[in-house]
Formats: C-alpha cells, sequence, structure tokens
C-alpha cells in the first residue's frame, strides 16, 4: 500500500509499546513482540490500515488500562470497534454438571447458547474482527511452546475445533492450513514428528513432480496460453487425515506434493484442463468444477486428479490469479484501501457472509441454535459433550462406539449401550452435534466383527481389529503349545526341562515372550522342528552347534527329498497339507507310489502315526534348483472397497504369482478371501503374512487347514454281526 499514510501506524505502534510496558510474555520476551507478529500476518493478508491499527492495538482494552474512549480519541471510531470486537470475541468452554437439576442444566446451555448469540453478532457486524482474531490465534499457536503441556493441549484442542474450521468457514486457507499443522504438533506430537521426518526425506518426489511441471509448462507453452505452473506440498494434517481415513501408510501415498496452473483467466481454465487430460489419462469420478459452482465460501477452482506416467496419481488444481487470491486470503480478501477509506470491493460475498451468521443467532431455540453453529462451523464433525461437559469431537455419522473409544480403550471393549441426552440408546445409534453421552459398561461386553459396520473413526475401528486379532492369537497360543509338547515329548523332552529351558530359546528368537513363541509356532510363523532343534542343543549331552533362528537364509527349492538315516527315495507333496521347503515335514512310505510329503501338523500323518508308524519318516529337503510351490492361504478381512486389489498389488509387486482367488462376502460385514498363490518356501510366506497382517482391515491371514481323510477303521471280527 505505497499510498497510505504509515504515520497512523507507526502511532498505533508507539501507544501499544508504551500501554504494554513492563509487561511479558510466558516465553519471557517483551509482551509487544505478539500484536506486532498479528500486525505482520494481518499485512500477508493484505488487510487495510485500520486492520492492521486494530492487529497492534487488539490486547489494550483487555490487558492495560485503556479505554475505548481513548482509542476513539486517538484512532477513531472504526478502529475502537474493531478492538472492542476482538476484545469480546471469546469461545464459550462448556461446564456441564451431569448432577445438576435439569432446569440448572437448562440454565447452562443458555448462557452458552447467548455467549455464542454474542460472540457470532460481534463477527457478522464486521468481518474483519473475525481475521483480527484468527491472527492473533495463530501467533499464539506459533508460539505454544512456552506455555505448560495441560495449558498446550487445551489451545490446540480449541484452535482445532473452533479456530480452523472458521478459518475454513471464512476461505482463508493461509490461515487455516497453519492452524492446521500446528494444532497437529501439539495434539499427536508423536505422530507429528514422525511424519514431518519422513516428509522431509521423500526428496525424490520433489524430483519427480518438478519434471512433471516442466512437462506440462512445455505443453501449455505450445498452446500460447500464459500461466504459472508449480508444485504444491500438502500440509502435514492433511497427509495425516488420508492416512487415517483410508488406513494408508506414508510409503502409500503417492499425491504428497500437487499441482497447480493459475492463468489469466477463465477461458485458459478450461483450455488448460483440456491439455491436462490430453497429457495424462483423468480419472473421471475425481473431477470437481468449482469455477461453475463455487463452495459456499467463495472458493473457485478447477480441481482434477490423473494418472501420472510413472503410474501414479497426480492432483492437479486450476485457477485464475483472483481466483487464487481469493482461495488463500478468503474474505480477507474483499476488502481494499481506496480512496482514504478501508472497504469492502464486493459488497454482495461479504453481505452473504454476514446473512449466514445472522440467521444462525435468529435461532430461538438454544439446543436447536448449538447444534447449527457446531455443525454449520464443521460440517464434517459432530461435537458431543461427556457428562462432566467435555467436548469430544467424532467424523459424521459416529456412534456411542467411536465415542467410547476416543475416551478410553477399555470402555470403548466393555461398551454394550449408551444414554444420549438421558434416553438410552444401542450402540448402533449416530450422534448428532450437542448430545451428552453417558457410555454404559459391563465386564462381560466385548467387541463383535459386526462393531466394524456402525463405527465410523479410524481410531475405534483400529481397536476392534487388535481386539479381534489378540483373541485370535490367544487361539494360535493354544494350539501352539499343543504343537510344541507333543513334539518335545516325542523327542524325549518332559515339561520340566521345557519349561526350564524354553525362557532361553525365547531369548534367542523374534517374539519377545513365551506366549508370542505359542502364538506364532500355532499360527505357522514359526517352526516347531526348529524350536526343538534349539531344546536339544539346551540338553547337556547335546553337540554345541550354533542354528540361528532369526537369521535364516532363504532356501532355493527342493528337486530331492531325503530321509534322515536312509536314501534318497521317489517322492511326492501331498495335495492336503500342501507342505513347503522350511515346514517341519514328515514322510509316508506309500505303497508303489514312494515317499509322500507331509507338514507334521497334518492329521492325515498323524493318522499314519498311529495307524502304520514304521511307515512314517522324519525327513528334510536337500538343496536343489529354485522353483515354487502352490500353497491356499486365506485372508479374513472386514468388506472393505479396494482391499483385494490392494492384497494383489501387494503380491504382484513380491512377485509372488497368483493361481486363483476367491471372495466370499459374509453376513458379518466381513469377507473370507481364498487365494492359491506360488512361493519358494516357508520363510517366503511368512513374510508375506506379516505384509498382509500391515494392512488396514485384515482380521487374520493363514495357511488353508489340511483336508484330512477319517482315521481308518479297524478291521472287522469275522464273527461280530453286521450293523
Amino acid at each position: 500500500m505505497p499510498d497510505v499514510d504509515t504515520s497512523r501506524i507507526l502511532r498505533a505502534y508507539l501507544f501499544a509499546e508504551a500501554k504494554h510496558k513492563g509487561q511479558t510474555r510466558e516465553s519471557g520476551v517483551p509482551y509487544i513482540e505478539h500484536p506486532l507478529a498479528v500486525a505482520h500476518i494481518l499485512a500477508d493478508l493484505q488487510m487495510g490500515p485500520n486492520t492492521l491499527v486494530a492487529g497492534l492495538l487488539h490486547d489494550t482494552l483487555e490487558d492495560t488500562k485503556t479505554t475505548r474512549e481513548e482509542l476513539e480519541r486517538e484512532f477513531g471510531e472504526e478502529v475502537a470497534k474493531l478492538v472492542e470486537g476482538v476484545s469480546k470475541l471469546k469461545w464459550p468452554r462448556q461446564v456441564f454438571d451431569p448432577h445438576q437439576a435439569a432446569a440448572q442444566r437448562r440454565e447452562e446451555v443458555r448462557k452458552v447458547a447467548e455467549n455464542l448469540r454474542k460472540m457470532l453478532l460481534a463477527v457478522a457486524k464486521d468481518l474483519r474482527v473475525m481475521v483480527i482474531k484468527l491472527a492473533d490465534r495463530l501467533h499464539n499457536m506459533q508460539t505454544l511452546d512456552a506455555v505448560s503441556p495441560e495449558k498446550q493441549r487445551r489451545i490446540a484442542t480449541e484452535t482445532h475445533q473452533i479456530y480452523a474450521p472458521l478459518a475454513h468457514r471464512l476461505g482463508i486457507w493461509q490461515i487455516k492450513s497453519k492452524l492446521d499443522d500446528l494444532a497437529f504438533k501439539y495434539l499427536h506430537p508423536q505422530e507429528y514428528e514422525e511424519l514431518s521426518l519422513r516428509v522431509v526425506q521423500t526428496q525424490e518426489r520433489q524430483q519427480e513432480i518438478n519434471g512433471l511441471v516442466a512437462m506440462l509448462k512445455d505443453r501449455i507453452l505450445q498452446h500460447g496460453i500464459q500461466a504459472e505452473v508449480k508444485g504444491r506440498p500438502k500440509h502435514l494434517w492433511s497427509i495425516y487425515q488420508k492416512m487415517l481415513k483410508h488406513e494408508l501408510d506414508l510409503d502409500q501415498i503417492y499425491d504428497l506434493l500437487a499441482m497447480r496452473v493459475i492463468t489469466e483467466s477463465e477461458n485458459d481454465c478450461y483450455q488448460v484442463l483440456g491439455i491436462v487430460h490430453d497429457l495424462w489419462m483423468p480419472v473421471p469420478a475425481l473431477f470437481y468444477d468449482y469455477i461453475a459452482k463455487p463452495k459456499p465460501n467463495g472458493y473457485r477452482s478447477l480441481h482434477t486428479k490423473v494418472i501420472g506416467p510413472n503410474g501414479q496419481p497426480l492432483e492437479i488444481q486450476i485457477r485464475t490469479r483472483e481466483m487464487h487470491h481469493i482461495a488463500e486470503f478468503g474474505v480477507a480478501s474483499h476488502w481494499r484501501y481506496k480512496e482514504g477509506d478501508e472497504r469492502p470491493v464486493d459488497v454482495p460475498r461479504i453481505e452473504r457472509f454476514q446473512q449466514q451468521l445472522q440467521d444462525l443467532t435468529n435461532l430461538r431455540n438454544n439446543a436447536e441454535f448449538l447444534n447449527e453453529v457446531m455443525g454449520d462451523i464443521a460440517s464434517d464433525q459432530v461435537f458431543v459433550f461427556t457428562p462432566r461437559g467435555d467436548v469430544i469431537d467424532l467424523p459424521v455419522g459416529s456412534t456411542p462406539i467411536d465415542f467410547a473409544y476416543r475416551i478410553h480403550t477399555d470402555l470403548g471393549n466393555h461398551c454394550y449401550g449408551a444414554r444420549v441426552n438421558g434416553r438410552l440408546v444401542p450402540i448402533s445409534h449416530p450422534l448428532t452435534s450437542g448430545d451428552i453421552v453417558q457410555v454404559l459398561t459391563r465386564p462381560s461386553a466385548q467387541p463383535s466383527r459386526d462393531w466394524l459396520a456402525f463405527a465410523k473413526s479410524s481410531g475405534a475401528r483400529s481397536k476392534i481389529r487388535a481386539f479381534l486379532r489378540r483373541t485370535r492369537r490367544e487361539e494360535y497360543a493354544a494350539r501352539g503349545r499343543e504343537l510344541l509338547e507333543k513334539e518335545s515329548e516325542r523327542n524325549g523332552m518332559n515339561r520340566v526341562f521345557l519349561n526350564e529351558f524354553l525362557p532361553t530359546v525365547v531369548a534367542m528368537v523374534p517374539q519377545t515372550s513365551i506366549d508370542e513363541l505359542y502364538a506364532a509356532i500355532g499360527e505357522g510363523l514359526v517352526s516347531v522342528h526348529s524350536v526343538i532343534q534349539k531344546l536339544r542343543a539346551l540338553q547337556p549331552d547335546a553337540p554345541t552347534g550354533k542354528e540361528p533362528f532369526d537369521t535364516v537364509a532363504p532356501l532355493p527349492e527342493m528337486r530331492s527329498i531325503q530321509v534322515v538315516g536312509g536314501t534318497d527315495v521317489l517322492t511326492k507333496r501331498a495335495n492336503c497339507c500342501e507342505p513347503l521347503p522350511g515346514d517341519d515335514l514328515l514322510g509316508y512310505v506309500s505303497r508303489g507310489r514312494g515317499m509322500i510329503i507331509h507338514r507334521s501338523v497334518c492329521g492325515n500323518i498323524r493318522n499314519y502315526q498311529q495307524t502304520e508308524p514304521e511307515r512314517v519318516q522324519t525327513i528334510q529337503w536337500q538343496p536343489a534348483q529354485a522353483t515354487s510351490y502352490p500353497v491356499t492361504i486365506r485372508i479374513e478381512m472386514t468388506d472393505r472397497l479396494g482391499l483385494l486389489a490392494d492384497i494383489s498389488t501387494f503380491l504382484g509387486d513380491a512377485r509372488i504369482n497368483i493361481e486363483s482367488a476367491l471372495i466370499r462376502t459374509l453376513p458379518d460385514r466381513t469377507a473370507l478371501i481364498e487365494m492359491r498363490v506360488q512361493v519358494q518356501h516357508a520363510q517366503q510366506l511368512n513374510a508375506v503374512f506379516q505384509r498382509i497382517l500391515s494392512l488396514g482391515d485384515v482380521l487374520a491371514v493363514y495357511r488353508r487347514e489340511p483336508k484330512c481323510k477319517p482315521p481308518p477303521k479297524p478291521p472287522r471280527n469275522p464273527k461280530e454281526p453286521i450293523k
């Protein structure tokens, strides 16, 4: 603003410096640094001189002995109104007490509603009040390290629930994105730190986006269109939200960087869109024309997603310079300093914002007003209250299950119902903003798979899946214990020896406890034969040779079978249990068909051990030329669109061939996939299991149980009558 009389701004700074003299912030710096920083943020938003002056003075009424009359006398009525509006703009904190009588609770609702009305009326009269308040909150968040952890979390929660959504409502993306990232930093510090580090390390995608920018820029110039093309880094909070929503790891998110094209006219926007779709394959369902149909906050742009040359999705925004200015500054972009006065230049749009807020304040019913305000601020969230009055934000459509898990995992695991606003409801009841929720629990209650159908928050869903996996793991542990005890008895090791030396074996393997080792054996991730070998090495008269457990080299394919203590014989792989190299194996010497290889857990080979023990041999595969064997696996999962494609993509990347796949949807909204894949050995299959389990919505993965025949009946006594 080269034509502005800056002496007025300088005078406001000197006035504020004098009024705040001797005051310091919690970090110890002079207090004047805060209003000065707020004024800098307002200048970045290109606000006019009255707003800058009000930013410098915004704390003088509240934190000094300055009066409104003094401000009006020194800087004019408009500045005094702005400062007064900011001072009154406070978000009320809910203080419901579950032990209050109904009349007292209604009185609390009335007080909160009245405070909200005052706040929104102050904003509706002059939207610059909210812009100053957002700048004030942004600098407070930028300096939040100086306060206690408890205060950090309270302020960050308020920012996340109220101020960031309000910035979005007013279209001020430049502030909204910064508030989101800063609230993320204090509400989820571990995830923020981890994600920040990993995004910084992802330099390859930056080089890739630079190449795509150059490619698109050249193509646009060939059509004679003047445009600016640049890469657009995504903010940490938006990346984190995408990871939670789709339950992806950072490595699975390919649009960390997007592209933005800024043109000179609307017509150029549509021409560039055609160029983009000619250059790369568009994804039809992911195109949005916000130019023809702007968002409620005035945002206009073309959004499209295409498949880039490397096969990965690429997000592109196309807009004019004016649209870009409005997108960055929102409602703040509609003020200009003209002819010695600061006035809105887009009066209809400003009036529309003001009318929306006025309509809210005209609602007479207090409960309805609270619901409307909260729902209007953040349409993708609901805000509900604990009986003590704490505010909990949840995704739209959330149920008491989501609420319970947000409070504590144990509360969710033992939830059987809830009271919403004093009324008994099932755990599948959808919550709305303003509800007061009381969770009902009992010790015998526990999650079931059908909970996944109505749990909306990713946190609740992941905790339900963890419980279901843990339950399945207990079954595996019982099975593994039985296998190990039977095999140790067969090798002459009593239970006293097993109890004494098994902790030593656990210290030599990746598992951290005996129960985990049992579960790994029962699930087929650890061979019972390898554990027996380690136990055998610990026997006093055992050889001292070492056999590392956790550094097993990949086994190549085996062409021949060697019977321990014997010679090579004709062999055949059993179809019932589909054995693999590296499994714990036994062989059955058949009549005329040679040696039939079985897994030691196969029921058929156990039948042979009972009826024809002399024909059962301990065997091992000898290395030969590498080949792949077919094996059938089963995957239990929640019925989620695209999960089969995710699993198939992973197996393809791992060079695991899929012979066939069959998927069956079950009534409890889960699904069972049965796949026949080709692997070289058991270690490779176990690695595949671990990776599939890391995918979201997978409940269990395991080998198909052996198809066992019933044990042969003993020969009939000729004297016994036939039944």
